[in-house]
């Protein structure tokens, strides 16, 4: 469900002490944040953020078409391994046996 428009946006408030500071310093480097439920806004846009996952932090470069949507969007939680099973083994064997054929 979305934020009301009436409270806006929201922001951290220490994000956004660092994004004034990173344009007052000119000084680029990445800004880490554990904030994953805040919005994006175009003061962001060109700024790179290092966001946590749980386990580590991931390089999020934020560019125009991101603002509006929140950062941990762009840090997915949860890592797809596949899905296992007989018929997968021998959908993979049948394309390994494709490519070998057409490296001959």
């Amino acid at each position: 469900m979305a934020r009301s428009l009436k409270k806006g946006p929201y922001i951290d408030e220490k994000l956004l002490k660092k994004i004034e500071k990173m344009h007052q310093d000119q000084d680029i480097k990445p800004i880490k944040t554990w904030a994953r439920n805040c919005t994006i806004i175009p003061e962001m846009i060109g700024l790179t953020f290092l966001v946590h996952n749980g386990k580590e932090y991931i390089s999020v470069k934020v560019n125009e078409e991101m603002v509006g949507h929140r950062l941990g969007e762009f840090a997915p939680t949860t890592k797809f391994f596949r899905h296992g099973g007989r018929m997968e083994r021998e959908i993979e064997s049948k394309q390994k046996e494709v490519e070998k054929k057409k490296k001959e």
